[in-house]
């Protein structure tokens, strides 16, 4: 069977190592309920971080790897995400190819001068700002750090009609992380992925996308 091209490694020795990779993750993981659409998003997170206990802590809305490469595949979407790790973890060559722009705001003056202002944190006002400007709609969010960031995107979607096309919400830590993923696999408006409890972490999010990328490239190459 062809292999992607744009959402490879670029070398043959990587591919085979990442190949291997993904081959031994699917010997080891034993049972797992995720569809044939959910497991390469689960495989590529723990392959991102050789953890076996993503196969049971992630969970999808059952639109939601649907939802992501319709978003894809239309050209010109949006990744927003809560900090710059994300955005500096996304492959730029593979962003092109499907003409996808990366936005977050975490470090902007404006943000910081408001969180102080209201007594809040840069990551509320860092998603405020990117409803503000339009960029929320439609998008892909991605949150890998901030607790209040996707607690304050789930206000959005349900005070302010916020409408991503997708949101990742994978923040690690001990004070609302678990919580605040709990909150968005309650929201029935927009499909989400979420990894259940305190893990999570930016690269959790970058894997997948990378990985509904590969998906939305494979779906390119056979015309679907």
């Amino acid at each position: 069977m062809q292999s992607n091209v744009v959402t490879e490694q670029l070398t043959a020795a990587g591919r085979a190592i990442e190949h291997d990779s993904f081959a031994i993750i699917d010997a080891e993981v034993g049972r797992h309920d995720y569809r044939p659409d959910q497991w390469p998003v689960v495989r590529r997170m723990i392959h991102a971080n050789a953890d076996f206990e993503f196969n049971g802590l992630t969970d999808f809305h059952p639109d939601a790897v649907a939802a992501g490469l319709a978003a894809i595949l239309s050209g010109g979407t949006r990744v927003v995400a809560d900090v710059e790790m994300i955005c500096v973890g996304l492959s730029a060559s593979r962003l092109a190819h499907f003409g996808i722009t990366t936005h977050q705001f975490i470090s902007d003056p404006d943000v910081i001068a408001q969180a102080k202002a209201e007594d809040t944190t840069r990551a509320v006002q860092a998603m405020r700002k990117a409803h503000c400007r339009g960029l929320l709609d439609g998008a892909i969010v991605g949150i890998g750090n901030a607790p209040t960031a996707l607690i304050e995107v789930v206000r959005l979607i349900r005070e302010e009609g916020a409408r991503p096309a997708l949101v990742i919400g994978m923040p690690v830590g001990f004070v609302s992380a678990a919580e605040s993923k709990d909150l968005l696999a309650d929201v029935a408006e927009v499909p989400w992925i979420v990894i259940r409890g305190r893990k999570g972490g930016s690269t959790l999010v970058v894997a997948a996308i990378h990985a509904l990328l590969g998906l939305a490239e494979a779906r390119q190459r056979v015309g679907g």
